[in-house]
């Protein structure tokens, strides 16, 4: 747990982004229960999500991470020269970039100064997202080119 003096301190030594937790008893909820109940709350949950930490041929988790609905989102389109990586806030777009968006979201997240804490777990927040299958192809230059139509219009990440 974090006190308010502490949150106080670390955003004046500079760092954005601070790591809240909070432990509950949940004797009548589920994770999913809870997902359900938090992420379609507002905006019908797009773009929210529920990650377990489920390991081999465990039953429960040690942890469960529940993304509500983002603010912000990154998304990218195209390969090569035709590759737009852009920075959604509210809907609109406020950023966009041509080039490899491997590159863009690493320097994105170098915006960001965490203070990770002892005590939490290992995964306290950050981006969260998806990699289409033909995202493959900003890796490997020598499929850039054989890329098939889009028919479907979704984002490559």
């Amino acid at each position: 747990m974090i006190t308010e003096l502490e949150f106080q301190s670390l955003a004046r030594e500079g760092y954005n982004r601070i790591p809240l937790m909070a432990e509950a008893f949940a004797d009548l909820e589920t994770p999913l229960s809870l997902y359900l109940k938090l992420a379609h709350s507002k905006d019908g949950g797009k773009y929210s999500f529920l990650l377990e930490s489920v390991v081999g041929g465990e039953r429960f988790g040690r942890y469960s991470f529940i993304g509500l609905p983002a603010r912000t989102l990154l998304r990218s389109r195209g390969f090569g020269a035709a590759a737009v990586t852009e920075v959604v806030t509210d809907g609109q777009v406020v950023e966009s970039a041509g080039g490899n968006p491997l590159d863009f979201v690493a320097e994105y997240q170098k915006r960001f100064k965490v203070a990770l804490r002892p005590g939490l777990p290992r995964f306290c927040g950050g981006l969260a997202g998806y990699f289409g299958y033909d995202a493959v192809r900003h890796i490997e230059k020598k499929l850039e080119n054989s890329c098939p139509p889009d028919t479907l219009g979704m984002p490559d990440i």
